[in-house]
């Protein structure tokens, strides 16, 4: 009890805890105000409080505030709109629509809008007064998505956007505070412009600039000073890497835009920025993290080997993980016989004739049961005429034991396909955990500080042609051809099953996916390998797979990566080569499959072709390779055309045809 007692009081006091600061903070928003004597950033955090007693408190800590800070007619419109949002949060409060993060702050600032349009309407010039009306709505409603991050935070950690909205917010509220006809709380929000702006970069820096200069512009009354002033101040110290020169470049991008400005504003600013700029020198040296101190003082070779052995411990850890899977023995698979142990324990039992069958014609028995094995199991159910006449006639509870048999053997036909179901899982875990190793390890190899000794990169010539199936809008085959940064020349063809648009999809989804593995710096074998594995799940969805052609050209050497693909051909002078390969096409198996690998030299002035099965039928390809032995020209894409023309008038465009050609210039046609 006593226990229990304590939990209470804490909970109490975290309530207590949680409803003064809704309290007390909204009070102190009050008193930044924007033009028109609105309080919009109190009234967001009203609205980020939400419903119930958490409302509640940031409602009667912004009546209070504005009590002290603002006149009685602005008290009434605050109260109005705080008293609407709590409502509406409230009658939501149970409801997934107050959970879809954009409805409380699109609540307040419609809120907003209704109650002080009425006093817009009601003045003597509401053109005048409608435009700060709109801005403290839009205002109003930018403060609660803010603030709801920081009451409602997603993550454990607060979010640093709403944590630099809060305290520009605070500062604002000193912004009638003066020393010497200066700002305090805009030399406060300049020193924070400047923190911002240097720890979290250009993009982070003027993006707040330009914020925080708006609500600025909106307290002040100013036309675009401030927003002028602050986003090129962000955006000037952002670039710097020592403190003192980013607080230089603020005040200077500061001073800049106040040169072109006539506002009264403008000279004030000046010593605002200068303020803001010595304070931000003045801040502790640690509160920065080091990230300044540690970006100039590590290389970026050191970074790069720092990740290259994290990625090499990684891929070493999911290498391991899949050894000591594999040494784990697979699960026997249960003797069929369990089934008649556990049906005599529930029938034989209390059977009169039980040590006649299980003690004294034990053999006869077994050999009975035994030889209705097999019958039971093809058929998934036991019957009398499996059993030999001499048992079924002896037996005084055959039919009580056939049900127990039943009921056994389903069983064990269930756990049975439970096993295997375990075991292909346990296959593809092995499978994916070799994958990630070999693509993190390939990772790891690409972050090497100098780029992969290829030797000089070939110069090459590329043709390709292309035609659907007769009767067929779209081509299901795919064709790419690019060269990555190391230097290697990757052609693909992908043939997706059947034809159509169908075919399209998936055949182009194939090619994507693993050009983006390519040009990743991936190994084609370990890219290709985890492609299949991929493509097995899709498959098992779909029930669609893609034969897979890819030839990488490293040098001298051209690699040719087949699954179920057609073969490819080698032309050097009248001289053909064959390539062929007997891998089954991605998404048919789901286990780890390797591609079928052919590695040959591409001479300069050699051919490389290749063709998806539409073209010409593997079992008759004759006419195509004495077509390649006899062509004497030099340009690929006239011999793509030649053999997809002649592929036409053979096989009568019985299935989409694709045909892609890598010509090697020879030595003396290579650029200089």
């Amino acid at each position: 009890m006593e226990y229990g007692s304590m939990s209470i009081q804490r909970l109490q006091s975290g309530r207590w805890l949680n409803w003064g600061i809704r309290f007390f903070l909204t009070a102190a928003l009050t008193a930044s105000q924007t033009a028109g004597g609105y309080a919009p950033f109190a009234l967001g955090c009203i609205a980020a409080a939400g419903p119930g007693a958490d409302g509640a408190a940031a409602l009667l800590g912004g009546v209070t505030g504005a009590l002290l800070f603002l006149d009685f007619q602005q008290v009434l419109a605050l109260a109005a709109v705080g008293i609407l949002i709590l409502t509406a949060a409230t009658a939501f409060r149970d409801t997934a629509f107050l959970q879809k993060p954009w409805v409380l702050p699109v609540l307040a600032a419609g809120m907003v809008l209704a109650v002080g349009g009425i006093y817009v309407l009601q003045s003597l010039d509401p053109l005048s007064h409608a435009a700060p009306c709109a801005a403290a709505s839009a205002l109003t409603g930018v403060s609660a998505h803010f603030f709801t991050r920081l009451f409602q935070p997603e993550e454990d950690r607060l979010a640093p956007e709403g944590l630099l909205f809060l305290g520009a917010a605070l500062t604002l509220a000193l912004g009638d505070l003066t020393i010497l006809n200066v700002s305090v709380g805009r030399v406060l929000l300049c020193a924070l412009l400047a923190y911002t702006a240097y720890d979290q970069g250009p993009m982070t820096g003027v993006t707040a600039g330009l914020g925080l200069g708006l609500i600025t512009d909106l307290s002040a009354g100013t036309s675009g000073l401030f927003t002028a002033a602050y986003g090129v101040a962000g955006l000037c110290a952002a670039k710097c890497r020592r403190r003192s020169m980013a607080a230089l470049a603020f005040f200077s991008g500061a001073a800049v835009a106040m040169l072109t400005s006539r506002e009264e504003l403008a000279q004030t600013l000046l010593l605002e920025t200068v303020a803001g700029s010595l304070l931000f020198l003045a801040l502790p040296r640690r509160i920065f993290g080091g990230k300044r101190l540690l970006r100039e003082a590590a290389p970026d070779t050191t970074q790069r080997t720092a990740l290259k052995t994290h990625l090499n411990r990684a891929a070493e850890a999911l290498r391991e993980l899949y050894d000591s899977m594999s040494r784990t023995p697979p699960p026997q698979e249960e003797n069929p016989a369990v089934i008649f142990d556990r049906a005599a324990e529930k029938v034989c039992r209390g059977c009169a004739l039980c040590e006649l069958c299980w003690q004294k014609d034990y053999t006869a028995t077994f050999n009975a049961l035994n030889d209705a094995t097999p019958y039971l199991l093809e058929r998934g159910k036991a019957k009398a005429k499996d059993f030999p006449v001499h048992f079924a006639d002896r037996c005084i509870h055959l039919s009580e034991l056939l049900q127990a048999i039943n009921g056994e053997l389903s069983a064990f036909l269930l756990r049975k396909q439970y096993r295997r179901q375990l075991e292909e899982t346990r296959r593809s875990a092995k499978g994916q955990y070799a994958q990630m190793s070999d693509l993190l390890t390939a990772a790891a190899a690409g972050l090497s500080g100098a780029a992969p000794a290829f030797g000089e990169i070939p110069a090459c010539v590329i043709g390709a042609a292309l035609r659907p199936k007769e009767g067929e809008m779209v081509c299901g085959d795919t064709m790419e051809a690019f060269r990555t940064d190391s230097g290697l020349w990757c052609l693909l063809l992908a043939d997706g099953m059947g034809s159509g648009d169908a075919a399209r999809r998936e055949s182009s989804l194939t090619c994507r996916l693993l050009r983006q593995f390519l040009e990743a710096d991936i190994q084609p074998e370990a890219a290709l390998t985890t492609l299949n594995s991929a493509m097995a799940l899709r498959g098992a969805e779909t029930g669609s797979f893609t034969t897979v052609d890819l030839c990488v050209l490293k040098g001298s050497e051209a690699t040719f990566y087949k699954f179920g693909a057609a073969p490819s051909y080698l032309k050097k002078n009248g001289a053909v080569r064959r390539i062929t390969g007997s891998s089954l096409p991605v998404g048919l198996r789901g286990t780890p499959a390797a591609p079928d690998i052919t590695t040959v030299t591409l001479e300069p002035g050699s051919f490389a072709v290749m063709i998806s099965d539409g073209v010409a039928d593997p079992s008759r390809d004759e006419w195509l390779q004495d077509l390649l032995a006899g062509w004497g020209g030099d340009d690929p894409q006239t011999l793509a055309n030649l053999i997809l023309s002649e592929s036409i008038r053979r096989e009568r465009l019985q299935d989409d045809c694709a045909v892609q050609v890598l010509y090697r210039l020879p030595e003396s046609e290579q650029p200089v």
